[in-house]
């Protein structure tokens, strides 16, 4: 009885030796490559200073209005040119919270009421950041641009926006 115990013990660990040395062969890696997502112009957007009504700026904006379009964002892409942005247009005004995970570039983030005004201004977001960064009171839009285009154009609370789609 002790013979077939251990006749048994030896045949089942040769036999899990042999699943993993086949398991466990180097095979080669698949290596998985996505294509980088790029810009894609849905309208124009134009600032102007609140207080003249003077044009700011001019800028050719993509439009994020599905959940998964507002939740993604500009996640997973390396960069956008200096006349782009991103535009986030949600169903209702309220307050609005983004964070900077997935990100890969630093932003200004431009919370925007119901009437297009600028209501609060967020310089200089830094990429892969989970911390909240909220608006200060309920808004309706967001415009996402590259960090330091905000302060380059003089933007300030109650200057206003002007969209198209195309």
């Amino acid at each position: 009885m002790l013979r077939l115990k251990v006749a048994y013990w030896s045949y089942l660990l040769i036999f899990c030796g042999l699943i993993l040395a086949t398991a466990c062969k180097d095979e080669p890696r698949k290596v998985v490559t996505t294509a980088p997502i790029t810009f894609t112009k849905e309208g124009s957007l134009s600032l102007f200073k609140g207080e003249t009504d003077s044009l700011i700026t001019r800028l050719d904006i993509e439009i994020a209005e599905g959940e998964y379009e507002t939740q993604t964002g500009l996640m997973y892409r390396e960069s956008m040119e200096q006349g782009q942005g991103m535009l986030f247009v949600f169903p209702e005004e309220a307050y609005h919270s983004f964070y900077m995970k997935n990100t890969r570039f630093p932003l200004d983030i431009i919370y925007i009421d119901r009437d297009s005004v600028v209501a609060s201004i967020i310089k200089d977001a830094q990429p892969l950041q989970e911390e909240s960064l909220p608006s200060t009171q309920p808004v309706m839009f967001v415009l996402e641009v590259n960090a330091g285009l905000s302060e380059a154009w003089g933007l300030q609370e109650g200057d206003r926006i002007q969209f198209t789609r195309e």
